[in-house]
């Protein structure tokens, strides 16, 4: 589903991301890791055209992409969940699920009921402004409203951050559910290295703005990706 070739990624004069080559594969969850600064959320941003990359091949289901904002690239079928979520606090729920609603042709803007199967809390606060919800709770609407706009490739940044561990779980399912339904390819970037082993089938390991590492989870064990994604 995606493919990304030889990608770089400059902040003025400084070169953050190295000539950067994966893989990820639709039905599949593509676990970005290693320690802070090495670039994970420099390659989120490149992906999903935050940051405009620099150089390299970025190819979407077959489809080369040229270099396109945000809201272009959202609607060839990427959807970016950032690290800090960047919910509107002042919008409800339910006006803040139906941002994702530019993404969609008019015949398609609706919320489907599966959003509300995935996050019930959301549909108890349908009414409730997002700032009020608990980062948890602004958590599942971030990552719903990215559903919302039926993605072919989801870009979860640090989805765990900050987050209660019964929330974390659940996010968790969410994230086998969809890998399961096998519909989009799965992008996951994961300090909390227990939630990315068990959900990840292949990983990608980063270091100073290169690949250190990469493959199936099969090809590594437990203890020398962690070595490898450690201080």
């Amino acid at each position: 589903m995606l493919s990304v070739e030889d990608l770089t990624l400059h902040y003025g004069r400084s070169q953050i991301l190295n000539g950067i080559s994966f893989e990820a594969a639709r039905g599949e969850v593509t676990c970005v890791m290693g320690t802070n600064g090495v670039g994970k959320t420099s390659l989120m941003k490149a992906i999903s055209g935050t940051h405009a990359r620099s150089g390299g091949t970025l190819a979407l289901d077959g489809e080369v992409l040229p270099v396109l904002p945000a809201h272009l690239l959202a609607r060839r079928g990427i959807a970016y969940v950032p690290q800090g979520r960047e919910i509107f606090p002042l919008l409800t729920v339910k006006e803040n699920l139906e941002t994702g609603f530019g993404c969609l042709p008019p015949a398609d803007r609706r919320v489907p009921e599966e959003i509300f199967e995935l996050f019930p809390v959301l549909n108890e606060m349908k009414a409730r402004r997002g700032g009020d919800l608990s980062g948890g709770q602004q958590q599942q609407l971030a990552i719903a409203r990215a559903l919302i706009t039926r993605p072919k490739l989801l870009l979860l940044d640090e989805p765990t951050e900050g987050i209660q561990p019964n929330i974390i779980q659940q996010i968790g399912r969410v994230i086998s559910r969809l890998r399961e339904e096998g519909q989009m390819a799965i992008v996951l970037v994961e300090q909390y290295f227990e939630f990315a082993y068990e959900l990840a089938d292949r990983f990608v390991a980063l270091r100073r703005g290169e690949v250190i590492l990469q493959g199936s989870k099969t090809q590594f064990s437990k203890e020398d990706l962690l070595s490898e994604v450690s201080i």
